[in-house]
């Protein structure tokens, strides 16, 4: 019991404030909250499972570097998604479609986001320290700390949700998911060069931010010139 509870509260303190926390109440933007809570603890329970059974074997099988430019593709892309955002009337004649498949978006989006995290690093050491007749017990230790951190962040985008004028989550979801992407692309690239090349890394991310600003700025004048049009 002791061991859950120290494991639980580790983890429970490294994901406060963590991007993914964050992530969660721009997730909140996109998807309701019963798919959301799905999607996470789906997640939270198979990196988890992988991070203790494993121990650091995804991290050692797949570069770091990778799995930062996936994340960081992953952030632009909801980020640019969220800019295109949906109707209400919309998104309810999408009910059999998309919004159906959004608890499996929320897993892929958390995973990616989570992999290589420092929570992540932290269930791999007390797997390694406590040994396989301790798995079950770390595992959900971790588990039940990550998610409860998690919760936090999806009952904060909740009540601002809820709370805040018509757009203002949205526009709040695309900056922190905007932030995330190019930040994470920063750090794929500074793992993939050499520490030499710090003027090229720097470059190649400031040009990859103004596209990715060009882009979403035509993406929001074509939206703003069709909603014209219907009004």
């Amino acid at each position: 019991m002791f061991l859950f509870i120290k494991v639980l509260l580790t983890e429970f303190i490294a994901e406060m404030g963590d991007k993914t926390q964050l992530m969660l109440v721009a997730l909140t933007s996109k998807y309701k909250l019963r798919d959301i809570i799905l999607g996470t603890a789906a997640a939270i329970l198979v990196l988890n499972g992988l991070a203790v059974l494993a121990g650091g074997l995804v991290s050692s099988l797949i570069p770091d570097w990778l799995i930062k430019l996936i994340a960081a593709l992953a952030f632009l892309y909801f980020a640019i998604s969220t800019l295109l955002g949906n109707d209400d009337e919309e998104e309810e004649g999408t009910e059999n479609g998309k919004i159906k498949f959004a608890p499996l978006a929320v897993f892929c989006t958390f995973f990616v986001a989570e992999l290589g995290d420092k929570t992540q690093l932290t269930a791999i050491t007390f797997g390694a320290n406590e040994g396989l007749s301790a798995a079950v017990i770390v595992w959900l230790g971790c588990s039940v700390g990550l998610f409860a951190a998690d919760i936090l962040g999806m009952l904060i985008g909740y009540l601002l949700k809820t709370k805040t004028p018509d757009g203002f989550l949205n526009t709040l979801a695309f900056i922190i998911f905007s932030i995330f992407g190019v930040f994470t692309l920063y750090q794929g690239l500074k793992l993939l060069l050499t520490d030499d090349k710090t003027k090229l890394i720097i470059s190649i991310t400031v040009v990859a931010g103004i596209i990715f600003a060009i882009v979403c700025l035509i993406i929001f004048l074509l939206k703003r010139k069709n909603s014209m049009k219907r009004n």
